[in-house]
């Protein structure tokens, strides 16, 4: 059993991580610096130049998307720009376009856009 000073030290330790659980439409603009989970719908534009960004089942984006690494087991209709990593994974499905760095497409995945390979950062 921990002592209660290591419990409100967990507490009271910034979360990393936001999250958007499957019941949530969020409409508009999403800016920040914590990486982000969706799980819900999303439409409009997220801009998280310095954090990740990872679109879980049953997720779907309807927006581009400024983020360090993305990785897509969702869906996603729009462009994404990644300073780092792109993966869409075997049940993702993206419509739009890839600038980054490292792109991976596995296989079964479903994708329909340009892919363009930056330098990295």
């Amino acid at each position: 059993m921990s002592s209660p000073d290591k419990k409100e030290a967990a507490l009271s330790r910034p979360q990393k991580r936001a999250f958007i659980g499957p019941a949530l439409v969020v409409e508009g603009e999403i800016k920040g610096q914590e990486d982000l989970v969706i799980e819900g719908l999303v439409r409009g534009k997220i801009e998280l130049p310095a954090n990740d960004v990872l679109v879980n089942e049953p997720g779907r984006v309807e927006a581009d998307v400024l983020a360090k690494n993305m990785s897509v087991r969702g869906e996603i209709i729009g462009d994404i720009k990644a300073s780092g990593r792109v993966t869409i994974e075997r049940m993702g499905r993206m419509k739009g376009n890839i600038s980054a760095s490292v792109i991976s497409i596995e296989d079964g995945a479903q994708f329909k856009g340009v892919i363009k390979i930056t330098d990295k950062a």
